[in-house]
């Protein structure tokens, strides 16, 4: 498995790797002190890679590869099955490898049992059915509680190599993008289907080093641009009219995420060149007010003061913004029911919109990362 930018690679994680995950796991140790926890399970799958290299994903929704059990002493646990041990060991400690079998609630229990009396777990992580029954075989020793959002504290301030490997990510989607908008200009795209081009956007991406789309991609022709989360389909992209592109990769194992609405043709609508100039001018209004402290629903605000000037903001259904890093959604969201503030180090999209059944919706969305005095964009 290829693992972020100078983490690891097939062979195992590197020294200065695993040095940067017990590092990570050493700051977890502390916000699990707050807690009062002595352990805790990371059932997660971007939260467990995060803080040991191991599996980004799982093999599907009903399946895991494993889990970590990060304890107060720092004797921590990898816990996973005979299909990963030998994956396992390229980048953990064999001796506190464990592999379970067919029980791996109670399993998972006994060895929460072993590391203290307080042990946490990811219940937002596991099934309704896992988390019942890793409680039941818990019985009341250790006492199991749940501990969302510790992991994603953490994630939400990116390090250097982080960075450094969202810019990469980000660098190739900017060139998908000129290599959509170039080809949309030429008409290269005239009547065919918005899945024929979904399909060029992943065979560029991969063409040109992305290990994967970081999601499914949005191509959406005329009216379909109005649904925020379009599935490309037999639509035909238009000789004149807007089309809306939605697409990420995956480069070193961290994603990006931009949307530009293009015009098909030489001469857009009326109403389509104001709909772009007001979702324009609100991200640079929201994009000019971030900087550390300041609160993320303001930032919210921020965009939407911009609509409700030109009298359009029923036409705006979204948040504002969301992380980005392992996974495409994650930690902070920039919407009004949001809580906390910027910090350096945060990665968040921009992406106001403005959507009308009748003939379409434009989203404008650049991710930026929040630094010492202001952001920047990726």
């Amino acid at each position: 498995m290829e693992t972020a930018a100078g983490m690891g690679t097939e062979a195992g994680a590197t020294p200065e790797a695993r040095a940067r995950y017990a590092a990570r796991r050493d700051r977890l140790r502390g916000l699990m002190a707050e807690r009062g926890l002595d352990a805790l399970l990371v059932s997660r799958a971007a939260n467990r890679f995060y803080l040991s290299g191991f599996e980004l994903h799982d093999p599907q929704c009903n399946e895991s590869a494993g889990s970590l059990v990060i304890t107060s002493d720092g004797r921590d646990w990898l816990a996973t099955d005979a299909r990963y041990t030998d994956a396992a060991a390229r980048l953990w400690d064999e001796e506190r490898i464990y592999k379970y079998g067919s029980d791996a609630a109670g399993e998972l229990a006994g060895l929460l049992r072993r590391s203290g009396g307080r042990a946490g777990f990811e219940a937002k992580g596991v099934s309704f059915a896992f988390g019942r029954e890793l409680m039941a075989r818990a019985g009341r020793f250790p006492v199991l509680v749940a501990a969302d959002g510790l992991v994603e504290r953490l994630r939400e301030i990116k390090d250097a190599d982080e960075v450094a490997a969202m810019e990469r990510s980000f660098a190739l989607n900017h060139r998908l993008l000129r290599h959509v908008e170039e080809g949309l200009a030429r008409g290269d795209w005239r009547g065919r289907e918005e899945r024929e081009l979904a399909w060029e956007v992943e065979r560029f991406f991969r063409e040109n080093g992305a290990e994967g789309l970081a999601f499914a991609s949005i191509v959406a022709a005329g009216p379909n641009g109005a649904l925020p989360h379009a599935i490309p389909g037999a639509t035909r992209i238009p000789a004149e009219g807007p089309v809306l592109v939605d697409v990420g990769c995956r480069v070193d194992a961290y994603c990006s995420d931009q949307t530009r609405t293009f015009w098909a043709g030489e001469k857009p609508s009326k109403e389509f060149a104001r709909t772009l100039s007001l979702v324009r001018e609100a991200q640079a209004a929201a994009i000019d007010f971030m900087k550390p402290g300041v609160a993320l629903a303001d930032v919210y605000a921020a965009a939407l003061k911009v609509f409700k000037g030109a009298g359009v903001e029923k036409h705006f259904t979204h948040g504002l913004g969301h992380g980005v890093g392992l996974e495409t959604h994650e930690a902070p969201s920039l919407s009004p029911r949001a809580t906390g503030a910027l910090l350096p180090g945060m990665t968040v999209t921009v992406e106001p919109g403005l959507y009308y059944p009748e003939w379409g919706g434009v989203r404008w969305e650049h991710t930026v990362l929040v630094t010492a005095d202001g952001v920047r964009t990726f």
